[in-house]
Protein backbone atom coordinates (compact mmCIF):
# COMPACT_ATOMS: atom_id res chain seq x y z
CA UNK A 1 0.00 0.00 0.00
CA UNK A 2 3.02 2.32 0.13
CA UNK A 3 2.37 3.98 -3.29
CA UNK A 4 -1.07 5.03 -2.02
CA UNK A 5 0.64 7.12 0.68
CA UNK A 6 2.92 8.98 -1.75
CA UNK A 7 0.93 11.95 -3.02
CA UNK A 8 3.64 13.39 -5.31
CA UNK A 9 3.81 11.37 -8.59
CA UNK A 10 6.82 9.05 -8.90
CA UNK A 11 8.30 6.57 -11.33
CA UNK A 12 8.41 3.28 -9.44
CA UNK A 13 10.53 0.36 -10.62
CA UNK A 14 8.56 -2.57 -9.20
CA UNK A 15 10.65 -5.48 -7.87
CA UNK A 16 13.98 -4.12 -9.11
CA UNK A 17 15.89 -7.04 -7.58
CA UNK A 18 13.44 -9.81 -8.44
CA UNK A 19 10.91 -10.84 -11.08
CA UNK A 20 7.18 -10.41 -10.48
CA UNK A 21 6.54 -13.10 -13.12
CA UNK A 22 8.90 -15.74 -11.77
CA UNK A 23 7.36 -19.22 -11.99
CA UNK A 24 7.17 -19.44 -8.19
CA UNK A 25 5.57 -16.02 -7.67
CA UNK A 26 2.21 -16.20 -5.92
CA UNK A 27 -0.47 -15.17 -8.47
CA UNK A 28 -2.61 -13.66 -5.69
CA UNK A 29 0.31 -11.48 -4.57
CA UNK A 30 0.95 -10.33 -8.15
CA UNK A 31 -2.73 -9.40 -8.55
CA UNK A 32 -2.61 -7.45 -5.25
CA UNK A 33 0.39 -5.49 -6.56
CA UNK A 34 -1.58 -4.57 -9.68
CA UNK A 35 -4.63 -3.62 -7.62
CA UNK A 36 -2.49 -1.07 -5.76
CA UNK A 37 -1.05 0.22 -9.05
CA UNK A 38 -4.58 0.68 -10.39
CA UNK A 39 -5.67 2.58 -7.27
CA UNK A 40 -2.49 4.73 -7.12
CA UNK A 41 -2.68 5.74 -10.77
CA UNK A 42 -0.88 9.08 -10.38
CA UNK A 43 2.42 7.15 -10.36
CA UNK A 44 4.16 5.42 -13.28
CA UNK A 45 5.16 1.80 -12.64
CA UNK A 46 7.90 0.00 -14.54
CA UNK A 47 7.54 -3.79 -14.50
CA UNK A 48 10.49 -5.71 -15.98
CA UNK A 49 10.70 -9.46 -16.50
CA UNK A 50 12.85 -12.07 -18.17
CA UNK A 51 9.64 -14.11 -18.47
CA UNK A 52 7.37 -12.20 -20.87
CA UNK A 53 5.31 -15.35 -21.52
CA UNK A 54 4.23 -15.28 -17.85
CA UNK A 55 3.55 -11.55 -18.14
CA UNK A 56 1.35 -12.22 -21.19
CA UNK A 57 -0.60 -14.92 -19.35
CA UNK A 58 -1.10 -12.58 -16.40
CA UNK A 59 -2.36 -9.83 -18.71
CA UNK A 60 -5.21 -12.14 -19.77
CA UNK A 61 -6.21 -12.63 -16.12
CA UNK A 62 -5.91 -8.87 -15.57
CA UNK A 63 -8.25 -8.19 -18.48
CA UNK A 64 -10.76 -10.74 -17.19
CA UNK A 65 -10.70 -9.14 -13.73
CA UNK A 66 -10.72 -5.44 -14.69
CA UNK A 67 -12.40 -5.59 -18.11
CA UNK A 68 -9.56 -3.73 -19.84
CA UNK A 69 -5.93 -4.04 -20.82
CA UNK A 70 -3.20 -2.95 -18.43
CA UNK A 71 -3.34 0.89 -18.48
CA UNK A 72 -0.64 3.20 -19.82
CA UNK A 73 0.72 4.24 -16.41
CA UNK A 74 1.91 0.65 -15.90
CA UNK A 75 4.83 0.03 -18.25
CA UNK A 76 5.43 -3.63 -19.08
CA UNK A 77 8.90 -4.67 -20.26
CA UNK A 78 11.32 -7.49 -20.87
CA UNK A 79 15.12 -7.85 -20.83
CA UNK A 80 17.00 -8.59 -24.05
CA UNK A 81 20.72 -8.97 -23.34
CA UNK A 82 21.80 -10.29 -26.73
CA UNK A 83 20.49 -11.75 -30.00
CA UNK A 84 19.64 -15.08 -28.35
CA UNK A 85 17.17 -13.30 -26.05
CA UNK A 86 15.46 -11.30 -28.84
CA UNK A 87 12.51 -13.78 -29.13
CA UNK A 88 11.33 -12.28 -25.83
CA UNK A 89 10.23 -9.23 -27.85
CA UNK A 90 7.58 -11.26 -29.68
CA UNK A 91 6.39 -12.66 -26.34
CA UNK A 92 6.22 -9.08 -24.98
CA UNK A 93 3.95 -8.12 -27.88
CA UNK A 94 1.44 -10.68 -26.54
CA UNK A 95 1.08 -8.71 -23.29
CA UNK A 96 -2.25 -6.88 -23.24
CA UNK A 97 -1.12 -3.42 -22.20
CA UNK A 98 -0.75 0.14 -23.46
CA UNK A 99 2.97 0.71 -22.75
CA UNK A 100 5.68 -1.85 -23.67
CA UNK A 101 9.43 -1.43 -23.27
CA UNK A 102 12.65 -3.37 -23.70
CA UNK A 103 15.67 -3.24 -21.44
CA UNK A 104 18.85 -3.97 -23.39
CA UNK A 105 20.72 -4.15 -20.09
CA UNK A 106 23.16 -5.48 -19.48
CA UNK A 107 23.85 -5.46 -23.21
CA UNK A 108 26.17 -8.44 -23.70
CA UNK A 109 26.20 -8.74 -27.47
CA UNK A 110 24.79 -7.27 -30.67
CA UNK A 111 21.05 -7.35 -31.30
CA UNK A 112 20.14 -6.86 -34.94
CA UNK A 113 17.06 -7.01 -37.18
CA UNK A 114 14.73 -5.90 -34.40
CA UNK A 115 11.00 -5.71 -34.96
CA UNK A 116 9.99 -3.11 -32.38
CA UNK A 117 6.35 -2.81 -33.40
CA UNK A 118 4.21 -2.25 -30.32
CA UNK A 119 7.24 -1.14 -28.27
CA UNK A 120 7.51 2.51 -27.20
CA UNK A 121 10.71 2.65 -25.15
CA UNK A 122 14.19 1.10 -24.98
CA UNK A 123 16.67 1.23 -22.13
CA UNK A 124 20.28 0.48 -23.10
CA UNK A 125 23.14 -0.07 -20.68
CA UNK A 126 26.32 -1.90 -19.88
CA UNK A 127 27.01 -4.28 -17.04
CA UNK A 128 28.60 -3.06 -13.82
CA UNK A 129 30.28 -4.65 -10.83
CA UNK A 130 33.23 -6.91 -10.23
CA UNK A 131 33.82 -9.05 -13.30
CA UNK A 132 31.62 -6.87 -15.55
CA UNK A 133 31.53 -7.81 -19.22
CA UNK A 134 32.28 -4.83 -21.48
CA UNK A 135 29.70 -3.30 -23.81
CA UNK A 136 30.68 -2.28 -27.34
CA UNK A 137 29.86 1.10 -28.83
CA UNK A 138 28.76 -0.39 -32.17
CA UNK A 139 26.10 -2.50 -30.39
CA UNK A 140 24.70 0.60 -28.70
CA UNK A 141 24.71 2.70 -31.86
CA UNK A 142 23.00 -0.08 -33.85
CA UNK A 143 20.16 -0.37 -31.30
CA UNK A 144 19.75 3.42 -31.19
CA UNK A 145 19.55 3.53 -35.00
CA UNK A 146 16.96 0.72 -35.06
CA UNK A 147 14.93 2.55 -32.41
CA UNK A 148 15.10 5.82 -34.35
CA UNK A 149 13.93 4.13 -37.55
CA UNK A 150 10.96 2.57 -35.72
CA UNK A 151 9.92 5.53 -33.57
CA UNK A 152 11.02 4.05 -30.23
CA UNK A 153 12.25 6.39 -27.49
CA UNK A 154 15.73 5.72 -26.07
CA UNK A 155 17.17 5.98 -22.57
CA UNK A 156 20.89 5.21 -22.40
CA UNK A 157 21.56 4.36 -18.78
CA UNK A 158 25.30 3.69 -18.59
CA UNK A 159 28.40 2.30 -20.25
CA UNK A 160 29.00 0.21 -17.15
CA UNK A 161 32.27 -0.76 -15.55
CA UNK A 162 33.37 -1.60 -12.06
CA UNK A 163 30.89 1.02 -10.84
CA UNK A 164 27.67 1.79 -12.74
CA UNK A 165 28.74 5.37 -13.49
CA UNK A 166 32.40 4.51 -14.22
CA UNK A 167 32.25 5.47 -17.89
CA UNK A 168 29.33 7.90 -17.91
CA UNK A 169 26.19 8.12 -20.03
CA UNK A 170 27.17 10.00 -23.17
CA UNK A 171 27.01 8.30 -26.57
CA UNK A 172 29.07 10.33 -29.05
CA UNK A 173 28.42 13.44 -26.94
CA UNK A 174 24.66 12.87 -26.62
CA UNK A 175 22.80 11.97 -23.42
CA UNK A 176 19.68 9.95 -24.25
CA UNK A 177 16.96 10.67 -21.66
CA UNK A 178 13.77 9.86 -23.51
CA UNK A 179 10.73 8.33 -21.86
CA UNK A 180 7.35 7.27 -23.21
CA UNK A 181 5.25 10.36 -23.80
CA UNK A 182 8.10 12.87 -23.95
CA UNK A 183 11.45 13.53 -25.58
CA UNK A 184 14.55 14.58 -23.69
CA UNK A 185 17.84 14.31 -25.57
CA UNK A 186 20.53 16.72 -24.53
CA UNK A 187 23.70 17.28 -26.53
Amino acid sequence: DLPLKWKKPRKIFVNSMSDLFHEEADPAFVMKCFEVMIRADWHVYQILTKRPHGMAEFSLRFQERFGRVIPEHIWMGTSVEDQNRSPRIEELRQVRCKTRFISFEPLLGPVSNLDLSGVVWAIIGGESGKGFRPIRKEWVLDIILQCRRQGVRVFFKQWGGYRPKSKGRLVDGVEYNEYPGRSGNTA
